[in-house]
């Protein structure tokens, strides 16, 4: 197993930092650096501050408060790249909750951090988009 060394720390505390931001409704694009990328599903590739922000304010349209659940995030950290597993709770716009219980929507997701020189250089989130749960008739499963 690898030894945690103090730029994973450093690492580490940037995430954690963009995602108790994201939750406050703080802004966060300065723990971004100027030319960063960030992937959103159903969105694309946003690339730069102006595209970023205006990705984020896309998506925050959609929810009315959003928690993640900090204690328990899973993360691996390689070098500059760091995962976190995690899960969250909140509210959509239309007033659904949604909650990491195995319902559809959201809850669970996974990011994809690359970090260096103390900014995120790259975003990519892989979550289902549809926190409320509302595209359902599209899977014969649920």
């Amino acid at each position: 197993m690898a030894e945690t060394t103090a730029d994973d720390i450093d690492r580490k505390a940037i995430v954690l930092d963009y995602f108790r931001r994201l939750d406050r409704g703080d802004d966060f694009l300065d723990l971004f650096a100027e030319d960063a990328r960030v992937f959103y599903p159903k969105w694309g590739v946003a690339t730069g501050h102006d595209e970023i922000g205006a990705m984020f304010g896309d998506v925050g349209s959609t929810v009315n408060a959003m928690a993640h659940d900090y204690e328990t995030f899973n993360y691996v950290i390689d070098g500059d790249v760091v995962v976190v597993e995690g899960t969250s709770t909140g509210e959509s716009a239309d007033g659904v909750e949604w909650r990491p219980d195995g319902t559809p929507g959201g809850g669970r997701w996974c990011d994809v951090f690359e970090v260096r020189d103390d900014r995120i250089q790259r975003l990519f989130i892989y979550l289902d988009p549809d926190y409320a749960g509302a595209d359902t008739d599209r899977y014969p499963w649920l």
